[in-house]
């Protein structure tokens, strides 16, 4: 890496580690609205995703700048296009969070509505997932970037019992079945948080050794 290049890619990577401290803190918020059934905190997590969309195109800007008059090559380039990377999937966490608040605001209408253990084991470990991705992209470790990946099962495999156990609700008790759709759809958004968790970690690896594993399970059948 040349050095006349390192101001640059820290410039670049300070943005997106800023853009993950935001994805973390409004990921959080967005899950205490919906377990503590709180109104308010499900209405400030849109005006925190704002700021998420504000870094997002000021990256957006310096990546085009970048390569446009930095003209980067070989791992200074693979950088740069990982970080953007980085950037879309942060952004979309944002978005998800965003989207699990207008749940949890449904939700503190009715509060006798009881969020399922598998629900808060989910958005627990979704969490971790996407600590553990932001922790590897911070150190460049491709390490902590494949207990991500290996993660990512286990999530799913929860996304499933909560949707199994809404389901169940929504035929054993149909008048609350409004209740259960949000507890589906908060699973899911979860699950998507998770996916794109997944996808840092693999731009990690990508800076870190040069490999793209994305989608190596399938392509390696």
């Amino acid at each position: 890496m040349s050095r006349v290049f390192d101001p640059v890619l820290r410039n670049l990577r300070e943005l997106a580690l800023r853009m993950g401290i935001r994805s973390e803190a409004i990921l959080d918020k967005a899950l205490r609205a919906v377990f503590e059934r709180d109104a308010e905190l499900a209405v400030q997590v849109n005006d925190d995703d704002v700021e998420i969309d504000r870094l997002d195109v000021e990256i957006d800007d310096q990546v085009l700048k970048t390569l446009a008059l930095q003209a980067p090559v070989a791992e200074d380039l693979r950088e740069v296009i990982a970080i953007k990377m980085i950037a879309n999937d942060l952004e979309r966490v944002g978005d998800l969070a965003r989207n699990i608040a207008k749940s949890a605001a449904r939700l503190s209408r009715q509060p006798r509505a009881v969020v399922p253990r598998t629900l808060r084991e989910l958005g627990r470990d979704t969490q971790h997932a996407l600590r553990q991705a932001l922790d590897a992209f911070g150190n460049t470790d491709a390490g902590v970037a494949r207990n991500v990946l290996k993660g990512d099962e286990t999530i799913d495999a929860e996304e499933d019992l909560v949707v199994l156990a809404a389901l169940e609700a929504i035929d054993k008790h149909p008048e609350n079945a409004s209740e259960a759709v949000d507890m589906i759809l908060i699973a899911k958004h979860l699950e998507r948080v998770a996916d794109h968790a997944t996808n840092v970690a693999e731009s990690v690896i990508l800076v870190a050794e040069a490999r793209n594993v994305k989608h190596y399970a399938k392509l390696a059948r």
